[in-house]
């Protein structure tokens, strides 16, 4: 569904991502591993077109997107979570919903309000309440929720897991696992444990490149890798 090939991003002369190639296919988890400062958020945000990148193809659905902006990608189907999740503070949890939710597509199940409150059920009695009083994970189930209420193709997570208790990182890992059959994710994250618990595959960064790719067990059984690269 999603497909970058030998894509470059710059942070005004700084030259961050150096030609990252990666692919999410349909049914699947895919997540992007590394530590802080790897390159994983410039490579989402490279991919959605927040930081556009200056050469090389972003395909999406076979149609190219690289280049174009932010909001049409989104109406066509890919949905962002950033790392600093953006909830609207001064909205309730509904209102927060109700401002991002985009007819369904032809041949999916759409995701209406009731559905949501099924699949995250710790937001199902905080409707009434203001985003900037919510704990930080249930900002980041809202946040997550409210990008599924756009009815999209793809979910792309940044950094879901950071600073959020134990708790409520399995509460995710839950949700996340349960909504694979619905609908592909890649999700950045320097939680390896986490992601390697729900992905099927995935893509090893450091210094803006691809170090290494495989499949869960791969990465799991790949001790190298992991020290080198991952820290854990």
């Amino acid at each position: 569904m999603l497909q970058a090939t030998d894509i470059h991003v710059y942070y005004g002369d700084s030259h961050v991502l150096q030609g990252v190639s990666l692919e999410v296919r349909s049914g699947e988890i895919v997540c992007l591993l590394g530590r802080n400062g790897a390159g994983k958020s410039t490579t989402m945000r490279g991919l959605v077109g927040v930081n556009p990148p200056r050469s090389g193809r972003v395909l999406f659905n076979g149609r190219e997107i690289a280049g174009r902006p932010v909001y049409e990608n989104v109406r066509s189907g890919l949905a962002f979570v950033p790392e600093d999740r953006r909830i609207f503070a001064g909205l309730t949890v509904q209102e927060n919903l109700e401002v991002a939710q985009l007819p369904a597509r032809p041949g999916r199940p759409a995701w209406t309000f009731d559905r949501i409150y099924e699949v995250f059920p710790l937001l199902a009695p905080l409707k009434i309440r203001k985003g900037g009083n919510l704990s930080g994970g249930e900002q980041q189930m809202l946040a997550i929720a409210r990008a599924l209420v756009g009815n999209p193709a793809l979910l792309l997570l940044d950094e879901p897991c950071e600073g959020l208790a134990p708790v409520i990182v399995q509460e995710l890992s839950r949700i996340i696992a349960g909504i694979k059959s619905q609908i592909p994710i890649l999700i950045s994250e320097q939680n390896a444990h986490f992601a390697l618990s729900i992905a099927d595959r995935g893509y090893v960064i450091d210094k803006g490149l691809i170090r290494y790719e495989g499949s869960r067990q791969e990465l799991l059984s790949n001790t190298e890798v992991q020290s080198r690269y991952l820290s854990v």
